[in-house]
């Protein structure tokens, strides 16, 4: 008898990033029960964005840093797969690589996180905000100009941790993380969609591997969950029209519903003074399309200076 193949899942070290990974090893050992504990490896890499903690990720060049270091292990048959939160994986990959499996989504919403607030409105005025998220501190500052916004950098622990210093008044997370490592009880309220939309395919895990190997292939396709895919088709798809990067605020929900699909999205000026909205209802076979239709009515809209710094 053959020895059983070790499958070999690179990610990044953050705890955030490890309780994804095993996520997925506890879903390969349930749907292949020939698969032992000892068969699948957690391989943790260091990436670029890890690294760079005290300034602005959109001045290196954005999401490509979560991600750029696994997929070079990828490309490179040094891993097998590649567990990544999908809002970090660029629209564009590598030559021979693809997102060829996602899990079901977690709780797509912001979290707010407040000593002092139950909710964004509730924060007095001056209040000071801490986000790294282009996105958040647009939404931020187009909700409330009247509060103050610093950059917060780190993983979720740090982030916590600047706030319980007094760094600033309130933070956002995302719930599906924070439920992920078993801190939802952190979160003072999760912010409606109605309020802030989420960043484009928040919650959602993808698995990277190599398209030319069937192996692994085979051993995902049981993982994969349909409706999460096409909502993740819509919303990717309206990325990619808008040409957007963390450098670009964009927010965007898909929802499915009675095999339709209902796509919201939202681009914002850098310093939150402006917004613009769009929608989309129609099959979920038409998601790629309907992404694409909205991103590029808000690209019409907005014209070439809309995404310029003030």
């Amino acid at each position: 008898m053959n020895p059983q193949p070790v499958i070999r899942i690179g990610t990044r070290g953050s705890p955030l990033a490890l309780a994804q990974a095993e996520e997925v090893k506890t879903r390969l050992l349930a749907a292949h029960s020939a698969l032992t504990a000892e068969a699948v490896a957690i391989v943790v890499i260091a990436t670029t964005g890890d690294r760079i903690q005290n300034k602005p990720l959109r001045e290196f060049g954005g999401k490509g840093l979560f991600t750029k270091e696994i997929e070079e292990a990828l490309l490179a048959d040094q891993i097998d797969l590649a567990v990544h939160s999908m809002k970090d994986v660029p629209t564009e990959l590598p030559g021979g690589l693809g997102i060829v499996c996602l899990l079901p989504r977690e709780d797509p919403r912001d979290g707010f996180l407040s000593p002092i607030a139950d909710s964004l409105a509730a924060l007095p005025s001056g209040a000071i905000v801490g986000s790294s998220s282009l996105r958040r501190v647009a939404q931020v500052r187009h909700a409330r100009p009247d509060l103050r916004v610093v950059d917060f950098r780190g993983n979720v622990n740090t982030r916590m941790r600047k706030l319980s210093e007094g760094v600033a008044q309130a933070t956002f997370l995302a719930c599906a993380g924070l439920n992920r490592i078993g801190l939802a009880e952190r979160i003072t309220a999760p912010v409606p969609t109605d309020v802030m939309l989420p960043a484009v395919a928040q919650g959602v895990i993808g698995i990277e591997t190599r398209l030319d190997d069937a192996v692994i292939g085979a051993y995902l396709a049981p993982l994969h969950h349909l409706e999460t895919a096409h909502c993740v088709a819509a919303e990717r798809a309206l990325l990619t029209a808008l040409d957007g990067s963390c450098r670009t605020p964009i927010a965007a929900l898909a929802e499915l519903a009675g095999g339709r699909l209902t796509l919201r999205a939202q681009i914002l000026r850098i310093d939150g003074s402006a917004s613009l909205t769009t929608r989309r209802v129609g099959p979920f076979a038409d998601a790629a399309a309907m992404g694409r239709d909205a991103g590029e009515e808000l690209r019409g809209r907005a014209g070439p200076d809309f995404f310029a710094d003030p």
